[in-house]
């Protein structure tokens, strides 16, 4: 288990505290739509963290070529029709080039700076030239108004319970997940970034914002900062 992380629940629990039974309940959302319509139809795709395939699966549906990465075996079980690879995001190598690297999930809000500098670093280094990278950032009121639920349309409900701060620009955050037959919880590290401190972060590595794609600003499309 990563240092701040845990989850509890039915089933394999995962060293970033992710629950692999609850991930495989969770809708996609219209994440897949907003991923589509940003990238050039058919192009491969480097998904990091790509869990039990919540995303994956809708984007080879719309014909995408997807390699599949997450740090959880289990994880990886659940994913059908791409090519998979089980390790640490931030230490990946695979000596190739993809036309879109994907870091969602709010992975960019590693409470540990090191590892999202590995973590954008390993997007730079899977870069083709000409790609870009999909980063998904939190909503800026994400760690405040707590607590916060929302009620799934299918019947269950996502509540952040609490942030709190543990030092050094970081939070622990509580999120509780309640279903008719079972609850999970999960507890993480995060660091919030403001507009500035993220693109200052993409700054580090290379990278600048090229457009964001939601209102929200939650989801951004990064380019070479030198392109």
């Amino acid at each position: 288990m990563r240092s701040g992380h845990q989850g509890t629940g039915p089933g394999a629990i995962t060293p970033d505290g992710c629950a692999v039974e609850l991930y495989s309940r969770l809708p996609a959302g219209g994440e897949p739509d907003i991923i589509a319509g940003a990238v050039p139809a058919g192009a491969h795709i480097l998904e990091l963290g790509c869990g039990v395939g919540r995303m994956t699966h809708p984007l080879l549906e719309r014909g995408f070529t997807v390699t599949a990465v997450d740090e959880s075996a289990e994880m990886l079980d659940r994913v059908r029709g791409a090519r998979t690879i089980c390790g640490a995001i931030e230490d990946l190598d695979l000596g190739e080039r993809f036309d879109v690297v994907l870091l969602a999930s709010f992975l960019v809000h590693s409470g540990d700076v090191e590892v999202r500098r590995g973590l954008l670093r390993t997007c730079v280094r899977h870069l083709a030239d000409g790609g870009c990278v999909l980063i998904q950032r939190e909503g800026e009121d994400y760690h405040t108004g707590l607590p916060r639920e929302r009620v799934d349309p299918s019947g269950f409900t996502v509540r952040i319970a609490s942030s709190e701060p543990v030092g050094d620009g970081v939070n622990s955050v509580r999120a509780e997940y309640e279903f008719p037959d079972a609850v999970w919880t999960q507890t993480f590290l995060a660091r919030p970034l403001t507009k500035e401190q993220f693109e200052g972060a993409l700054a580090e590595v290379g990278l600048r914002v090229d457009k964001y794609l939601t209102d929200e600003r939650i989801w951004v499309r990064a380019v070479p900062a030198a392109g």
